[in-house]
């Protein structure tokens, strides 16, 4: 399918990751938005909740309707963890595609997913069908894919910051570690005490040392990249800042590799993925509001540990941008189109 108008509904649509991707449709070029759904907020304007889409965005949020969704080509759901699975099947047996932007249908054990989500699984079934959306992984899956697992964000920019060093077989699998920083809006857009402006603002500090749900989703990953398990230390921060994830991973080095050369001849045909020229150390203000992942690696004192620093914004190229990526892909059009934005400075 190619050049044609993709008829779209995103369920969900009162968000961050909603929002954001109304910024980014409302901008592509073969996207008609047809249905925006939300029970709280059914009758209300979208531009009224969110004045930067006024002009752009004339819909009012509907109550979900099976009719008007499977009267759509794609479906996103930009909703909470456990929504989509409730609907899934539903849509995919009327053909709709779909793009589910939660966690539902990420983690292929579904027995793992239920421990780690806390609730049971309400589709297992569509498990096995559903495509990890990871372009620079799986684009030959995807382009044929009719259910779309778009990866949480901080499993983005670690799996990204890694992937060449597990592909290439030249790091300790067993002693990998993730020191992840994010901001506030990837909790989401709902009152808790711990993101309020008086508990984040002056304030740092790690959270799910013990565990976090988006751990078994990048050791899958991972693990798939290299054909053997892996083994992660995972450990994410709430950093003070409302967009952006910076990832530094340490990897122990088992064999000599030109680690600049090694990411760069792989993440050379990437639109979206920037390598960037050796000693660089890339802040997350320079991905705020685009599509990007930027990476780079250091050696410290020339020694056998690899140092990788990963930058993305959480809301982009780890939710909304990421699922445009996707559907770019599934039908057949330039996987940049409509996903040009230049990152906002200052």
């Amino acid at each position: 399918m190619t050049q044609k108008t993709i008829k779209i509904a995103i369920v969900g649509g009162t968000g961050y990751t909603g929002v954001e991707l109304l910024r980014l449709l409302v901008q592509h070029p073969h996207c008609e938005l047809r249905v925006i759904t939300s029970r709280k907020e059914a009758g209300m304007g979208v531009a009224e909740m969110f004045p930067n889409l006024r002009g752009r965005v004339g819909l009012r949020f509907v109550e979900p309707s099976a009719a008007a969704l499977n009267d759509c080509d794609l479906v996103f759901f930009a909703t909470p963890n456990g929504v989509a699975m409730h609907d899934a099947r539903a849509l995919y047996d009327a053909g709709v595609r779909i793009i589910d932007v939660a966690a539902d249908f990420r983690i292929k054990d579904v027995a793992l997913w239920e421990k780690w989500y806390g609730m049971k699984h309400a589709c297992p079934e569509l498990v096995a069908e559903a495509v990890y959306g990871l372009p620079e992984v799986n684009r030959d899956q995807i382009r044929n894919a009719r259910l779309i697992a778009n990866p949480g964000c901080y499993p983005t920019s670690v799996q990204l910051g890694f992937l060449p060093l597990v592909e290439a077989g030249v790091v300790d699998l067993d002693h990998l570690i993730a020191d992840a920083k994010s901001g506030a809006s990837g909790a989401g857009r709902k009152a808790e005490v711990h993101t309020l402006l008086a508990e984040a603002a002056d304030n740092f500090k790690a959270y799910g040392v013990p565990g976090h749900r988006h751990l078994p989703e990048i050791t899958q990953g991972l693990t798939q990249i290299a054909g053997k398990p892996v083994k992660l230390v995972f450990v994410p921060h709430l950093t003070p800042m409302i967009r952006g994830i910076h990832a530094t991973l340490y990897a122990q080095l088992t064999s000599p590799v030109d680690l600049q050369a090694l990411y760069e001849k792989r993440y050379a045909g990437e639109a979206f993925v920037d390598v960037m020229p050796a000693g660089s150390h890339p802040d997350t203000r320079s991905v705020r509001g685009a599509n990007h992942c930027r990476i780079a690696v250091h050696q410290p004192q020339g020694g056998d540990i690899a140092v990788v620093l990963s930058v993305i914004d959480n809301l982009v190229k780890g939710a909304a941008g990421q699922a445009v990526q996707n559907m770019n892909i599934m039908f057949g059009l330039p996987e940049t189109t409509g996903l040009e934005q230049v990152a906002l400075l200052p």
